[in-house]
């Protein structure tokens, strides 16, 4: 495909591959899928030092055929390759019954599911073509096993079209607690790329992902509703700054929260807030024991009841609680019709409130949601597994319902539309899972509305940022382990002010 960030769901590939091999000559594009595996698998060997024994697992279908394609390609190039085939090969399809005859033309080696050289040798890679995007059921028994010592190998582990167990649409694994999916360091993915594989379980599983199109043209896709975040999405909307402009050129971020003792996630939001670029920001708090932020004198300190909601952009929610007071004031924000940020506690008011709503349904004005599984499990009467088993819908279903642009947050962020256009975010990192960093985010699409992005751009570029900023703390040696929330806002303000002057 020409757009390298577009994503396609598992129906979409089945159409274009079957329109593909009705007009391709037999075995033509198991062909190419097995030499664009074997000479990925090539060129991740030549930093080895290993003895060049290349471990094949080949499943029952087509994708076990592009793994015993794979094979026979290797030992062309002069490597051993070892087949493990774990099925009968009377039910292989036709293709993969050719793929079968040359492997074993090849003089490669046919081992047993149970051999002891499977845990026992070196291997210098293994190739995963046991299942690909076809698996509907959670694997189990011997193949369980093999899967459970293949993950335990220290060699670079390569997977074709998807890792076994892994869902393409979704992320999850198949059959959730009860499966198990390959643990590739590399997958090469045909035909398009996939949303699961940048999601959920995803990003664990796949590790690197490349694109193999098998030449076929752009021309046979359809047009994608679903792609990668990258900053061209976003990036029209970040400019350089006129000379000729003043605090009041880059709005107010106002942040409603900090009930009592739960004034420091507020103070997250607006410090974030603050140096990503609002002109002024308030933290508009519920308890009255913040005087002033001693760190960052600039943020002023308000009661929330005196914030004048009409004339600032509101990032709702960071420490927030659930009390009618603060109930109440959300919905002042909310009626304000400016723009907001929902986020934390306000969202899990907003879920067990029908007033706010309506009310929030009744605004024109930007809206932001920032859930994260649990939040979004409230508010769609749902469990967190079961968001977690398709984040895609869940997005999608939040957006639509609460007609706001929605960033579900989690390995692979989401940021669905609601129109149900759909995004996943390709930065970020574990030194995320710490708290607070929501609300430094939350802070973040705030500073980002205020100061005259769309929501649907503010959105993208928050969550990009965002995650770039962990990123390029880790290689540093700052985390992940260990990363406090506050230490990304002055490497968010790093990144954005070069990504505006064109440095990244």
């Amino acid at each position: 495909m020409t757009d390298t960030h577009a994503l396609c769901t598992v129906n979409e590939i089945r159409q274009v591959e079957q329109a593909a091999l009705a007009n391709s000559p037999s075995y033509a594009l198991m062909q190419r899928a097995g030499t664009a595996a074997g000479e990925l698998a090539y060129e991740l060997l030549q930093s080895s030092e290993k003895e060049r024994r290349v471990l094949v697992l080949a499943g029952p279908g087509n994708n076990g055929g592009d793994a015993l394609e794979a094979a026979s390609q290797l030992m062309n190039a002069g490597l051993k390759a070892f087949i493990v085939l774990p099925f009968s090969t009377d039910s292989l399809p036709a293709d993969a019954q050719q793929a079968l005859q040359r492997a074993k033309a090849s003089r490669a080696t046919f081992i047993g599911i149970n051999d002891a050289a499977i845990t026992n040798t070196d291997w210098a890679i293994v190739i995963d073509g046991l299942f690909g995007i076809g698996l509907s059921r959670a694997i189990s028994g011997p193949l369980y096993d093999l899967i459970a010592n293949v993950n335990q190998l220290s060699c670079p582990i390569l997977a074709l079209d998807v890792p076994s167990g892994l869902n393409a649409d979704t992320g999850a694994i198949v059959g959730d607690a009860e499966g198990i999916a390959i643990q590739a360091t590399h997958t090469i993915t045909y035909l398009a790329d996939k949303a699961g594989l940048h999601t959920c379980e995803g990003r664990d599983h796949a590790g690197v992902v490349h694109v193999a199109t098998l030449n076929i043209s752009a021309e046979r896709f359809p047009p994608a509703s679903m792609q990668l975040n990258h900053r061209e999405l976003f990036a029209k909307c970040l400019r350089p700054r006129r000379h000729n402009t003043h605090k009041g050129s880059y709005g107010d971020v106002s942040v409603l929260g900090g009930s009592h003792g739960m004034v420091g996630a507020a103070v997250l939001a607006a410090r974030a807030a603050a140096k990503c670029g609002a002109g002024r920001v308030f933290i508009a708090c519920l308890a009255d024991s913040l005087l002033y932020d001693s760190m960052q004198a600039e943020l002023m300190s308000r009661l929330a009841s005196n914030i004048d909601y009409s004339s600032t952009t509101t990032v709702a929610g960071p420490g927030l609680g659930t009390s009618r007071l603060a109930r109440d004031t959300l919905g002042k924000a909310i009626i304000a019709n400016t723009p907001l940020v929902i986020d934390a506690d306000a969202l899990n008011l907003i879920g067990n409130e029908p007033a706010l709503q309506e009310k929030l349904l009744a605004r024109s004005a930007a809206t932001i949601i920032t859930p994260h599984p649990l939040e979004a499990a409230r508010l769609l009467a749902s469990t967190t597994q079961q968001i977690q088993g398709n984040r895609i819908a869940a997005a999608r279903a939040l957006a639509a319902t609460f007609r706001a642009t929605t960033i579900l947050k989690g390995s692979g962020t989401v940021i669905a539309a609601p129109d149900g256009t759909i995004v996943i975010n390709t930065t970020g990192n574990p030194a995320l899972a710490t708290a607070g960093s929501g609300d430094v985010l939350a802070g973040l699409s705030g500073a980002l509305l205020a100061q005259g992005c769309p929501e649907w751009e503010a959105a993208l570029a928050a969550v990009y940022l965002h995650g770039l900023a962990a990123d390029e703390l880790v290689k540093r040696g700052i985390g992940p382990i260990g990363l406090t929330a506050g230490e990304l806002i002055p490497e968010i303000r790093s990144v954005l002010n070069q990504l505006v002057n064109g440095e990244i």
